[in-house]
C-alpha cells in the first residue's frame, strides 16, 4: 500500500479521560489527533475514557484532521472492549501499543474485523520496545490493513537504558530500523514525542532531525508545539518552487524526446521528479487542510 500525501506534520496525543481536551481538539491546527485510552488514562478511568471518545467521535466536528484511537493491549482487561468500540467509532485508524510481533497485529485485526471495522480504517503500531525494533520488518508487513508506525521513544529509551540526548544518538539504530520497515512497505511513520515542553530549541532540533531522517511528522504532547511541528515538516516555499520547475522541465524534455534534463546545473532523473511530485502533492494537501479549517 503506497503512502499517501495526507499531511501528518503534527499529531497530538489527547487523553480520552479529559472531555474538555477532546472538545478542544476540534479547533486545534494539528494534522491529526491520537485519542488515547492507554498511557494517558489511569486504570480506574479506562471505561469512562472509552465512552468519552465514542461520544466525541459520534458527535463529529473534527474536520479533515486524521483521528486515531490508541487502545490498550489485548492482554489487558480493557483491550478487547477498546478495539470493539474503535472498530465502528469512525476513527481513521486504531493505534496498537507496544507491538512486538506480526501476530499481535493480526490478532487485533481479527477483533476489529469481527466488530465491523470498515475496510478503510487502518491499524497503526506503536514501536517502543527492543523486541519491536528487532521485528520491525515483520510487523510492517503483517497486514494490508496496516497504515503506519509510531515511534514510542520514551518507553524505548527506558528499555534500552539510554539517555535522552539532544542528538538522540542512542536511538538512531532503532529509528532507522523502523524507517526502513515503514518505507519498504509503503507506510507512514511518525517520530516520537519531545518531553521537555520548556526546551523550544531542543524541540526544533528534534523536528529538524526527524524530517532529515525521513519521518512524516511528529507526535506531540502539548498544543503549544503544533505550529513549530507544522512548519518543520512542511515543504518550504523554495522547495515547492524548485519541485515545480523540475516537474515542468522534465515534462518538456520528455515531450521533445529527450531523456536527460538539467535544472540549475543539476542533472534531473526520474527519481528527482518522483520526489518533486511527492513534495508538491504534500504541499497541496496541507493547503487544502488548512483552507478547510479556516
Amino acid at each position: 500500500m503506497a503512502t499517501t500525501a495526507r499531511p501528518r506534520r503534527s499529531v497530538l496525543y489527547m487523553p480520552g479521560s479529559n472531555a474538555r481536551a477532546l472538545e478542544k481538539g476540534r479547533t486545534l491546527p494539528a494534522d491529526g489527533l491520537i485519542l488515547d485510552l492507554e498511557d494517558a488514562v489511569a486504570p480506574d478511568a479506562k471505561a469512562e475514557a472509552r465512552a468519552n471518545i465514542a461520544a466525541a467521535l459520534a458527535a463529529g466536528g473534527y474536520g479533515g484532521r486524521e483521528i486515531v484511537v490508541r487502545v490498550n493491549g489485548l492482554a489487558t482487561p480493557w483491550g478487547y472492549e477498546d478495539l470493539v468500540m474503535a472498530a465502528t467509532s469512525g476513527a481513521d485508524a486504531v493505534l496498537l501499543p507496544k507491538v512486538e510481533s506480526a501476530d499481535a497485529v493480526r490478532q487485533a485485526e481479527a477483533v476489529l474485523r469481527a466488530a465491523g471495522s470498515p475496510e478503510g480504517q487502518r491499524i497503526w503500531c506503536m514501536m517502543e520496545t527492543p523486541l519491536g525494533m528487532l521485528n520491525a520488518r515483520e510487523i510492517a508487513g503483517a497486514s494490508a490493513k496496516l497504515g503506519g508506525l509510531v515511534m514510542g521513544t520514551s518507553d524505548l529509551a527506558k528499555d534500552l537504558h539510554a539517555a535522552h540526548t539532544r542528538d538522540r544518538l542512542p536511538m538512531i539504530t532503532s529509528l532507522g530500523l523502523c524507517l526502513l520497515a515503514a518505507r519498504a512497505h509503503g507506510l507512514a511513520i511518525l517520530d516520537g514525542v519531545h518531553l521537555d515542553l520548556n526546551d523550544d530549541e531542543g524541540f526544533a532540533d528534534s523536528c529538524r532531525q526527524g524530517r532529515d531522517l525521513g519521518f512524516d511528522g511528529k507526535t506531540l504532547i502539548h498544543p503549544k508545539t503544533i505550529a513549530a511541528a507544522n512548519e518543520a515538516f512542511a515543504p518550504g516555499a523554495d522547495e515547492i518552487t524548485y519541485s515545480r520547475r523540475i516537474i515542468a522541465a522534465h515534462a518538456e524534455a520528455a515531450a521533445a524526446g529527450k531523456g536527460v534534463v538539467v535544472v540549475d546545473g543539476k542533472l534531473v532523473e526520474n527519481l528527482h521528479v518522483e520526489n518533486a511530485r511527492r513534495l508538491v502533492a504534500l504541499a497541496e494537501a496541507i493547503a487544502a487542510l488548512e483552507s478547510a479549517a479556516a
